[in-house]
């Protein structure tokens, strides 16, 4: 869609990067650039990338999540074949016969092994595999494999990026790299603004495994209220209509016990006041994102969530609607004007 270009340019470049949990060095290093074009930004022990701008109003945190889903080496067997478990939750019914990238002391091409279907016993048919129970083929034995290759190396997922019609887009790592480039096209929106904000804004490490980076930054920023941004589940065929949004419906506001109800009735009324395209996603308990440790750091904080809709969650073609990336986007930047001017 050409409207959005800009918008495409930036995430595809962001979803580009390598970035696992625990070894997000790449993508922090291309996410803090893109930043560092609207605020002082560092790093800090667990990789995180911080940006902060001063202000005397409310001082608002905004995280998304850096790291995506892949898979750590255990082991090289006897043969040369690469044994692997999960770094995150890849989704392990699409890994047999994948494209990976195994990023040992060089960038080596593999495969997942797959059982041809011809020798697949009838009680195995059809069922997926455990991560343990698979292998990956690079080409090598033991011996040279060994020396470029050792146990907790990551390996990435590789896939295509691509345009479908109607202004969605496919790539790997959009989990959660569309909402960084959410949290940048903000900061954007706001870049000549008068807000009188102070913010934070967190690219965090290692959500999908730990939470451990929003947990120690959030710690940190001492903020008065936080927004994160993550994916959730686009509706697809078989999925039930309330465990799901549509993409291209707008970004989804977040209700649960664990999220500020009143900040996400701001939200909610701010999309209305502003035509903002939204959808409401209610959880009944835990998030399962960022924004479950983020409100009980420190002291504590109000914590609102907006997600988007993703469909091929935790695979290597997932699929998000620019459209939901902007209007994301644009309820943040509204959220931030609006608060200013509150205690202006």
């Amino acid at each position: 869609m050409q409207k959005h270009q800009q918008l495409k340019s930036s995430l595809f470049k962001l979803a580009q990067a390598d970035g696992m949990p625990g070894a997000e060095t790449t993508a922090a290093e291309v996410a803090k650039g893109e930043l560092e074009k609207f605020m002082q930004v560092e790093k800090d022990v667990l990789g995180n990338v911080v940006g902060k701008i001063g202000g005397k109003g409310p001082h608002i945190l905004l995280d998304a999540h850096l790291d995506q889903i892949g898979l750590i080496v255990t082991a090289i067997d006897e043969k040369g074949f690469i044994r692997f478990d999960r770094c995150g939750g890849a989704d392990v019914r699409v890994l047999p016969a994948h494209e990976v990238l195994v990023w040992g002391e060089k960038t080596l091409y593999g495969l997942v092994c797959s059982m041809p279907p011809h020798l697949t016993k009838a009680e195995s048919a059809g069922k997926a595999k455990p991560a343990d129970e698979l292998a990956i083929d690079v080409g090598m034995d033991k011996k040279s494999l060994s020396k470029i290759v050792k146990p907790g190396d990551r390996i990435s997922l590789k896939g295509p990026q691509g345009e479908l019609l109607g202004g969605r887009v496919f790539s790997p790592t959009l989990d959660d790299r569309a909402g960084v480039a959410s949290v940048l096209r903000c900061l954007e929106i706001l870049k000549d603004k008068e807000h009188g904000c102070r913010l934070t804004v967190l690219f965090s490490t290692q959500e999908e495994t730990s939470g451990s980076g929003a947990k120690v930054a959030s710690y940190k920023a001492e903020a008065d209220e936080a927004i994160a941004v993550d994916v959730s589940f686009a509706c697809a065929p078989g999925l039930l209509k309330e465990k799901c949004a549509d993409l291209g419906g707008g970004t989804m506001v977040g209700v649960a016990p664990t999220l500020d109800r009143g900040m996400s009735k701001d939200l909610i009324n701010l999309a209305q006041r502003e035509n903002i395209p939204y959808q409401v996603e209610v959880m009944g308990g835990r998030t399962g994102t960022n924004a479950d440790s983020i409100q009980n750091s420190g002291k504590g904080l109000k914590m609102a969530l907006l997600s988007l809709p993703l469909r091929n969650m935790h695979t290597a073609v997932e699929v998000a609607d620019l459209e939901d990336i902007e209007s994301t986007a644009r309820l943040m930047a509204a959220y931030i004007l609006e608060r200013g001017q509150e205690n202006a």
